[in-house]
């Protein structure tokens, strides 16, 4: 007997993946945390049923997410990472010899405990001697940091659920006054395609525009992510992301990617005219 894992994107539309076994099931007191494997795509994490990563196509959320603030910032130092339990995202920051201290704020302990266990392709820098997780809300974390960071990125699950916090006007105006005065704030942005995701991206666009004086949008081709489609956000105090972006700078730093290059951040902010339309009217 077949066992498929599907998610739904719209009451209409399924995503699924043939598994060939399931290597974890478990209850936090936040959420349901699975660990599947496939043939295609790996081994792949989901929280209450909706997808989070795979082996397979997780470096192109993590690189994204990640490279394009580093190459735009000239001198990042201290970095808050909220989320990010799988270690992805620290992944990809401890390549970066300048960064001297990352704090890490996930609101779930089991969420690491099992990615470090079944997912140590992407766990396998947590740790690192820079790096101190602080195992709380994320909201409340930043609340109480003032012109401390140089770079935020907010690794957040979707709007809803333990993450729902994570995308209110309040917690993007504590994250203004937690960067310096050159800070960068990036954000999984949700996708534009599907009208529910689209009226959520919405949202999450119009308040960081309410915080932040530069307030842009850059997208990703994600396979397992609804619709393939996925927007980051990128705000700052006073750097632009094409204007500050140093090629030179980051291409001698010599980081391996296998999706982000300094010509594709460039191309990444010319989104579609659809998503420009979804985005005017909060803008």
């Amino acid at each position: 007997m077949e066992f498929w894992f599907s998610e739904e994107h719209t009451p209409n539309v399924k995503f699924s993946i043939r598994v060939d076994r399931q290597l974890y099931s478990g209850k936090s007191e936040f959420q349901r945390i699975d660990v599947f494997d496939s043939t295609e795509f790996g081994r792949f994490l989901t929280l209450d049923g909706y997808m989070m990563l795979t082996e397979k196509d997780e470096f192109i959320y993590h690189e994204m997410i990640t490279h394009v603030p580093m190459a735009v910032h000239p001198h990042v130092e201290k970095v808050l990472v909220i989320g990010a339990g799988d270690g992805g995202v620290i992944r990809e920051l401890v390549q970066y010899t300048d960064i001297q201290h990352i704090d890490m704020v996930e609101i779930d302990p089991l969420v690491v405990e099992v990615c470090k266990k079944y997912l140590p392709k992407t766990a396998c820098r947590l740790e690192d001697p820079r790096l101190t997780i602080h195992y709380e809300d994320g909201l409340k974390f930043v609340r109480f940091k003032e012109n401390e960071y140089d770079l935020i990125i907010v690794d957040s699950t979707d709007p809803f659920g333990p993450g729902e916090g994570l995308f209110t006007r309040e917690f993007y105006g504590n994250c203004y006054k937690a960067l310096k005065e050159d800070g960068i704030l990036i954000n999984q942005h949700e996708s534009p395609f599907y009208p529910g995701d689209a009226a959520a991206c919405q949202r999450a666009h119009k308040n960081i525009v309410e915080s932040f004086p530069i307030s842009k949008v850059y997208q990703a081709h994600i396979p397992t992510y609804p619709s393939g489609h996925w927007l980051f956000g990128f705000a700052s105090k006073k750097s632009p992301p094409l204007k500050n972006l140093d090629e030179t700078r980051w291409n001698m730093r010599g980081i391996p990617c296998r999706y982000y290059t300094t010509t594709l951040h460039k191309g990444a902010f010319y989104i579609p005219a659809y998503v420009e339309e979804l985005l005017k009217y909060v803008e």
